[in-house]
């Protein structure tokens, strides 16, 4: 049986492992943007989080989508967020799904502040697995990468200790 850890948990080794961002060369995709998702990737390069919304009811629009889905409106205009969000689930991928990511990993549904419901799916950094929880605050990080001349920004979430950027 392993060891307990400070909380006196017995936690199997894989739950210790310190999740960290990307470093050297990136070896996974590249995102593709397409005309509804292009706001997005565009913002994350500029290392800003835009997300939809709605020029007639508000409502933000995630994944990002040409209508509104509260109003049918076709006007969405991306708007900056805080970045600012909590756990709203996670699972943690101990295979490789994609070429290059390498596991373990943490890939969360993050809740973000500005809309009840409002989610991003992302994958959490600077934090061991074995501290991630659901409810936890988190916020986001910007990791930029390069693959062949090609490259783009992911955005990452980590642990929001109240520090502030």
């Amino acid at each position: 049986m392993p060891s307990p850890d400070a909380r006196g948990l017995h936690q199997p080794p894989e739950t210790l492992t310190w999740l960290a961002p990307p470093a050297g060369p990136w070896r996974g995709p590249i995102p593709v943007a397409d005309i509804d998702s292009a706001p997005f990737w565009d913002g994350l390069r500029r290392h800003e989080l835009l997300i939809l919304r709605c020029r007639e009811c508000r409502t933000f629009v995630h994944p990002p989508q040409a209508s509104c889905p509260r109003c049918l409106s076709l006007d969405p205009a991306p708007e900056p967020v805080s970045g600012r969000g909590t756990v709203y689930s996670f699972t943690v991928a101990n295979r490789e799904f994609a070429p290059g990511i390498v596991p373990p990993y943490v890939v969360a549904l993050v809740d973000l502040v500005e809309q009840e419901s409002l989610r991003l799916v992302t994958n959490l950094v600077n934090v061991s697995i074995g501290d991630v929880r659901i409810g936890m605050p988190v916020r986001v990080v910007f990791s930029d990468l390069e693959l062949d001349g090609e490259d783009a920004t992911l955005a990452y979430f980590e642990p929001d200790h109240g520090g502030g950027p």
